[in-house]
C-alpha cells in the first residue's frame, strides 16, 4: 500500500486493520516488547466510521472522510513514558498520512479523523483520573510547537526513531 492512501473502495474494517498494522509493532518505550504484546494496543481497539454520519454513499472514494478512534492503555496507571508512546502513535500515523495534523489528548484514547488526500487530524485524551499528570501531558501532546519541539531535541527523536523501527 502506498503511503497516506487508502485504496480505492477500502472498506471500513479495511482501514481499522491499515491503522493498527502500522501502530501494532510499535516497541514499547520501557520494554523490549511491541505495544501489541504488552496489550497497549489490541486487535479491535481501532474504530472506524464515516464521517460526518450524513455523508451520501454515492460519492467517490476520494472525497470520503473517515472518523478513526484507536485506544490504547499504558502497562501501568502512573506510567511516566504515557507521552512518549502517545508521541510515537502520532508520529508514526503522521508518517503514514502526513498533512496538518491537530493534536488533543484526553482518555487514552486516540481519534483520528482521517481524509483520503492524505490529511490526518489526530485528537489525544487522557481520561480524568487514569493518570497523574492529565493536565500537564494533555497540554505538551495538545500544543503543536510543543510537539515540534519535542521531535527537534535529538535525545526525544532517538527515543521515537527507536520505538517505531521495532520489528516483531
Amino acid at each position: 500500500m502506498e503511503t497516506g492512501i487508502i485504496p480505492t473502495g477500502s472498506g471500513l474494517s479495511d482501514i481499522q486493520d491499515d491503522i493498527y498494522e502500522l501502530i501494532r509493532s510499535i516497541k514499547d518505550p520501557e520494554h523490549p516488547q511491541s505495544l501489541e504484546d504488552l496489550k497497549v494496543v489490541y486487535e479491535g481497539c481501532v474504530h472506524a466510521s464515516l464521517y460526518p454520519d450524513t455523508l451520501p454513499t454515492d460519492i467517490p472514494d476520494s472525497e470520503k472522510r473517515y472518523c478513526v478512534h484507536v485506544e490504547f492503555t499504558p502497562t501501568v496507571p502512573h506510567c511516566s513514558l504515557a507521552t512518549l508512546i502517545g508521541l510515537c502513535i502520532r508520529v508514526k500515523l503522521e508518517q503514514n498520512y502526513p498533512g496538518e495534523i491537530f493534536f488533543l489528548i484526553s482518555c487514552f484514547r486516540l481519534l483520528v479523523f482521517l481524509q483520503l488526500a492524505g490529511q490526518l487530524k489526530l485528537h489525544i485524551r487522557i481520561k480524568d483520573g487514569t493518570h497523574d499528570s492529565v493536565k500537564e501531558i494533555s497540554k505538551q501532546l495538545n500544543d503543536k510547537e510543543r510537539v515540534a519541539a519535542a521531535m527537534e531535541n535529538p535525545r526525544m527523536k532517538e527515543m521515537v526513531d527507536e520505538c517505531l523501527s521495532y520489528s516483531c
